[in-house]
């Protein structure tokens, strides 16, 4: 989710995370350590199911369907959160609507039926992978707006991760790059990474008083409504698809596990152990993402996602540093 989710979460719990660790024994903290390793890795293979779930749906259920149900499902689980904050004045929506629903659109429309509909023609390896730049783009935003002074490591880090990307989405051929013959899928992917880049610099400005869950609770009911009309086209063109069993499975697991289960879990990792050791979870996605595409899909990683793979993630560790 990404560096500035981790910040956010550091500062509505500075009370905790990093201090929480560092005080305890060590037996203690020998625990911490472990629920820590084990809560990283079932956070990030909750994050990674989804686009495991688009690879494996392949267009079988519609995208913004599944995008629509998988939202509303999010926001309804943690809308009594959500309701709580309001009535006590933490959320004021009338203040704060054009930047949810902003967010919504960036974090949760984008990110949700264009990376469904991109499963159809590009691996959930290839997904995981483009959405890793995402930290290196809000790096380059941020800098751009003079929101942050970009030094020669960071540099290094973004040159790192770009080329590790073109090498995955050119497959290695950098005559496709030039052809515009890249697969439409991965297209969509980027899409969907330059608006999660976006909705992590926003996210934290809008409801700023709110908590992380009621915050993502109104970002996903945005997210549901912008997805409804084109939702509403897949019912009514396809409604054999949209309501079928599988389709029925597929947002249920959506809206819990890569949705309620994946929030929650980085919600609470933020709030226990801090927002750094919780942006580790960043790293893992991929690693995650690869090993359930072999396990379900059969899907194995190739040489070029390995290469690929150490470029962007080495350049999104550079990027992070000091």
């Amino acid at each position: 989710m990404g560096r500035e989710l981790g910040k956010e979460l550091g500062k509505e719990t500075s009370d905790g995370g990093h201090d929480a660790v560092a005080g305890v024994a060590p037996s203690s903290a020998a625990w911490l350590g472990v629920i820590a390793l084990v809560g990283f890795v079932l956070v990030a293979t909750a994050q990674a199911s989804n686009q495991v779930l688009a690879r494996g749906l392949a267009g079988s259920v519609p995208p913004f369907a599944l995008a629509f149900f998988r939202w509303s499902i999010v926001a309804i689980g943690l809308a009594p959160i959500a309701l709580r904050e309001i009535r006590d004045g933490r959320v004021t929506l009338g203040r704060n609507i054009w930047p949810i629903l902003a967010a919504g659109f960036m974090g949760m429309f984008l990110c949700g039926g264009p990376v469904y509909a991109a499963g159809v023609s590009t691996t959930a390896i290839h997904i995981a992978l483009i959405m890793a730049l995402s930290p290196i783009t809000v790096l380059l935003i941020s800098a751009t707006r003079g929101m942050e002074r970009v030094g020669p490591l960071q540099w290094l880090g973004t040159a790192l991760a770009l080329a590790g990307a073109l090498l995955i989405i050119s497959g290695g051929n950098p005559g496709t790059l030039i052809e515009l013959q890249t697969v439409a899928g991965d297209g969509l992917v980027v899409i969907a990474m330059l608006g999660w880049s976006g909705y992590t610099l926003l996210q934290s400005r809008a409801a700023p008083r709110a908590s992380l869950l009621a915050r993502i609770s109104l970002f996903s009911g945005a997210g549901a409504l912008f997805s409804l009309p084109l939702a509403a086209i897949e019912m009514w063109t396809m409604p054999e698809q949209v309501f079928s069993t599988r389709a029925l499975s597929a947002y249920v697991f959506a809206g819990i596990v890569p949705g309620l289960l994946a929030y929650a879990g980085f919600a609470w990792l933020g709030g226990k152990f801090g927002s750094v050791r919780t942006s580790l979870v960043l790293y893992l996605g991929p690693i995650a993402s690869a090993l359930l595409s072999f396990a379900i899909l059969g899907e194995p990683p190739k040489l070029i996602h390995l290469l690929g793979g150490l470029l962007i993630l080495g350049g999104v560790w550079a990027s992070l540093r000091r």
